[in-house]
């Protein structure tokens, strides 16, 4: 007989109650959480505004009045100005692009703008109006008035003797910290302190001007009593420094008398001269033929006469004298080369020219480009006239007159640069003629060279 497991107890198999299986009870099942249908995650839907060239980004609101509403707060139009919102095809709901054959769906109704939005995400509308944009965010409003801080002072009296002055400046109604264009006042000044202490009136005045923001002046340098005995130099007006040599064929004495302009003064000479009058200047020297000069009055023997030449301060224009129309500009690397070759071409021995180039290369050296010019002879004579007891005499005057060109100024000099000044025949300015070679004539030649600022 056959009999099924899932039958009744069988005589062979042990009671199901002592067995090992016996003992297993299923377990109790859990009942299953109640779904809280406002528990889901919800994703907030964005909004492009665009009106214009301008954007913005806010919340998509759920209906078609609170979107006009958040598209007029941000435009703020008129009451009687035209306002029409659109939407991009491309940025609408699937639905709604494929029954519209324009660019654009306008959003006219609930309606309307419940269709575009059907399941997206985000939405972009567009605002159609001549309205004026929409004003920018007011600016932050200006901080409050500095009416009230403390000054320091240190002050040296005599060369050693230092004094600290600490006070407090106070202001009634203006602001000592700004303009009323809004300038910061702030920054280092240099200028002229002048504290009067007479009787019963005390004050204190400054004058001054801020100094470059990018460069750094440290209190030593301010209160160093040798940089302010130095300002002297620094400010020092333009000066022609002048070299007068005389080659004449056998020794001979002669009258040299130097005349200057009521625009020129006269600066230091070597050997000095004797004034004969206003602007006037005499030597009177015998003359070797090797070239030696011997001042009679002083007994001095040299190879020179060397004196300088002061203009007016107010008739030196540096961008009127040393011009793209009257003068060549270059780098200080070629122009130095440069100047070696002119020198050559007007007749300068190798001597003459390399003490002329030595003489002067630190100035050169402080610019990186120079632009430079010569001055006819005519011109020279109207500053300082030369004349000499010697008749002929053969006069080559070379009158370098240069200053330095910064980078931007270059520019300015591109039809008169360092090959068109190779090619410039200096010879025809200056009124060089070849019997300044000859070694039979009575000759002067002069050097001189003048930078302006």
């Amino acid at each position: 007989m056959l009999l099924s497991p899932a039958g009744g107890p069988s005589g062979n198999l042990p009671p199901q109650s002592g067995s090992f299986w016996g003992r297993l009870k299923p377990k109790a099942k859990e009942p299953e959480p109640p779904q809280n249908p406002q528990m889901a995650v919800a994703r907030t839907r964005l909004l492009t505004l665009a009106f214009g060239d301008m954007e913005t980004i806010r919340v998509l609101p759920p209906s078609f009045v609170e979107l006009e509403a958040v598209a007029r707060d941000w435009t703020k139009p008129p009451p009687d100005a035209i306002f029409t919102l659109r939407v991009p095809v491309e940025f609408a709901s699937f639905q709604a692009a494929r029954l519209v054959s324009g660019p654009y769906i306008y959003l006219t109704s609930e309606d309307s703008f419940q269709i575009a939005t059907m399941g997206i995400q985000g939405l972009r509308v567009e605002i159609v109006s001549d309205a004026p944009p929409p004003p920018d965010d007011p600016p932050a409003p200006p901080p409050p008035p500095v009416l009230e801080m403390p000054a320091s002072f240190n002050l040296e009296l005599n060369p050693g003797q230092f004094v600290a002055l600490d006070v407090e400046v106070a202001s009634d109604e203006l602001d000592m910290a700004r303009m009323e264009d809004g300038t910061t006042v702030d920054g280092q000044f240099w200028g002229c302190l002048d504290i009067v202490h007479k009787g019963d009136t005390h004050k204190m005045d400054f004058s001054g001007t801020r100094l470059p923001p990018n460069d750094i002046f440290t209190p030593e340098f301010m209160l160093d009593s040798k940089i302010l005995s130095k300002l002297a130099l620094a400010t020092k007006p333009a000066m022609a420094k002048c070299s007068l040599s005389i080659l004449a064929p056998a020794n001979v004495y002669c009258e040299l008398i130097l005349s200057f302009s009521p625009l020129w003064k006269i600066g230091t000479t070597w050997p000095i001269g004797e004034n004969i009058g206003e602007n006037k200047v005499k030597y009177f020297v015998r003359v070797h033929p090797g070239g030696a000069l011997e001042n009679i009055e002083q007994q001095v023997v040299t190879t020179a006469i060397y004196y300088e030449a002061v203009p007016e301060p107010g008739m030196v224009d540096p961008l009127e004298f040393v011009a793209p129309r009257n003068s060549f500009a270059m780098s200080f690397r070629d122009f130095i080369p440069h100047l070696n070759n002119v020198l050559d071409q007007l007749g300068m021995s190798i001597h003459a020219r390399t003490v002329f180039v030595n003489n002067n290369l630190s100035s050169f050296a402080g610019h990186k480009n120079i632009a430079y010019r010569l001055l006819s002879p005519g011109k020279i004579a109207a500053a300082i006239d030369i004349t000499v007891t010697q008749d002929p005499c053969i006069f080559t005057r070379i009158f370098l007159i240069w200053r330095g060109v910064s980078d931007e100024e270059i520019g300015n000099f591109a039809t008169s640069g360092e090959k068109e000044a190779n090619t410039y025949n200096w010879r025809e300015v200056i009124g060089w003629s070849e019997d300044s070679k000859d070694s039979t004539m009575f000759r002067v030649l002069e050097t001189s060279i003048l930078e302006i600022f």
